[in-house]
């Protein structure tokens, strides 16, 4: 897998994290005094629980392909077509859903760590692809973490400033980039 490759599927897998931080921002600063009262530090602590869970997820999610590489390396790439194609579809569904998701306003450990665990979800299966793809997974997962993390901070700020406009359609994105991966890859083992 390029490294640009690996790009496109760290925004990918980080449009979750970026739509929840959208509406973290949002309620974060809506329980302050202004309409921008999100700081760069509730920013970065936001940004850091997402970006550290979408980098340890596909960690332990290679960890685990590794162990069963040999038994389901025939059909690994339907695997990786699948898992991705089934991500790709949730984050869609959930883009074009009508539901609003409920965020407190706390960046407390209790608060962030469900957000952190759920938005990660899918990049543990992401990684069980990389060891079928027998992806150099260090730089991957840092990449994935870096990325999810930048974003999250972004997607903080914009939520404080433009509210959940733009999150159904960081979802809708994420979910059409990692079906576009999903396909990609099955397209490169049958026919190339």
């Amino acid at each position: 897998m390029s490294v640009l490759e690996l790009l496109i599927v760290a925004i990918g897998l980080s449009m979750d994290a970026f739509a929840v931080a959208v509406c973290k921002g949002l309620s974060v600063s809506s329980a302050g005094r202004s309409k921008h009262s999100v700081h760069l530090g509730q920013a970065a602590v936001i940004g850091g629980w997402f970006g550290l869970f979408q980098g340890l997820m596909p960690l332990a999610g290679f960890l685990l392909g590794t162990r069963f590489e040999r038994q389901i390396a025939v059909f690994d790439h339907w695997i990786a077509f699948i898992l991705l194609g089934l991500i790709g579809a949730q984050m869609l569904r959930e883009g074009l859903s009508c539901e609003t998701e409920n965020t407190d306003s706390s960046i407390s450990p209790a608060s962030m760590l469900p957000l952190a665990v759920a938005t990660s979800i899918d990049a543990l299966a992401v990684g069980v692809t990389f060891a079928f793809l027998q992806v150099n997974i260090l730089p991957a997962v840092t990449l994935i973490g870096v990325i999810t993390f930048l974003l999250s901070m972004a997607g903080v700020k914009a939520g404080s400033i433009f509210g959940i406009r733009y999150k159904s359609r960081a979802e809708i994105a994420g979910g059409g980039i990692l079906i576009l991966m999903g396909v990609k890859i099955l397209i490169e083992h049958l026919f190339l």
